[in-house]
């Protein structure tokens, strides 16, 4: 077995995926089918409407549009997609650099609520390796967001480090906390399955602004006065958290690259996320894009390491 640098090379999905769904927001049948793409292309939504292109937007924090409830990126023509964030957790969270994700709606499919539909897909299609080297987005010094009582920090680190701590008044969640170094086996066993989840006493006020409209118990957790509503339960006991550092995940990828550093965020969501991202950017200084270690036969694992650590 070859013994070079892990993940030196970057990638894509080994052929097209075809997936349906149901817009949680909209309640609006959806059809997403995820294309192979060549090196550099990152991920890019292709809009489309009866078969007819509309736009490509990528996924980047510079095109976010909102951060109300979910993630929606778009385009300067009012061309929108919302609830991009599991998605892009499966993409990210599997190691996946380049796809072009077709979708003939607003909103992407919610699925069961999680990212476990996609990685399955994903597993199922398989990981194609790509010529290129990876490239990262190195973060280079701490850079801090504060919001009241919520506060997200993203610091230097040789690896994708996440500690995501919630806190909630209700004892049926109260103050959760997961700590991971991030990795394709950690994302798949430890987050993939962790579902979205709302408050019943919120319904009728999101039904009122038109949201929440595809909403129910087979793709979201619902949370009662002093119950956990869904027959089957939680998945996990602190599956709120889970999800949580899922969305994380989906979020940072709006960084365009992968990123080496140590994310921490206490009672954030989709706003600090991003905000913390649009942060690190604002911060020439903070940051740097750094190249995997081209790919040679016989290469000590420690030394490719140590390489991209130090930016070379």
């Amino acid at each position: 077995m070859s013994n070079r640098f892990i993940g030196a090379r970057q990638t894509t999905i080994a052929r097209e995926i075809e997936l349906t769904g149901t817009g949680v927001h909209s309640g609006a049948p959806v059809s997403l089918i995820l294309h192979p793409a060549e090196a550099d292309t990152g991920f890019k939504f292709v809009v489309t409407k009866r078969g007819r292109l509309i736009t490509e937007i990528a996924a980047h924090v510079d095109n976010v549009k909102n951060l109300t409830l979910c993630t929606v990126i778009g385009n300067d023509q009012g061309v929108t997609v919302s609830t991009v964030e599991h998605l892009l957790a499966a993409l990210r969270g599997l190691s996946i650099d380049n796809c072009y994700i077709e979708v003939d709606s607003k909103e992407l499919p919610i699925m069961d609520g999680s990212s476990a539909s996609f990685v399955d897909a994903i597993d199922e299609a398989g990981i194609r390796e790509l010529f290129a080297p990876r490239r990262f987005i190195k973060v280079l010094k701490p850079i801090r967001v504060e919001d009241g009582d919520c506060w997200g920090e993203i610091a230097p680190h040789t690896g994708f480090h996440l500690d995501v701590e919630i806190n909630f008044e209700t004892p049926l969640i109260g103050r959760q906390r997961i700590v991971h170094e991030m990795s394709p086996g950690i994302f798949r066993h430890e987050l993939s399955r962790a579902r979205t989840f709302g408050f019943m006493s919120d319904v009728e006020r999101l039904w009122k602004a038109g949201l929440a409209l595809g909403a129910n118990l087979s793709n979201t957790v619902a949370i009662g006065e002093d119950r956990v509503i869904n027959r089957e339960g939680l998945r996990h006991s602190n599956e709120f958290v889970r999800h949580k550092m899922l969305d994380a995940v989906g979020d940072l990828a709006l960084a365009g690259l992968p990123l080496l550093g140590a994310f921490r965020s206490v009672r954030g969501g989709h706003r600090l996320n991003a905000n913390v991202l649009k942060a690190l950017f604002a911060d020439s200084t903070a940051w740097a894009v750094v190249q995997a270690p081209r790919v040679r036969e016989h290469v000590p694992f420690s030394v490719g390491v140590s390489a991209l650590a130090a930016g070379e």
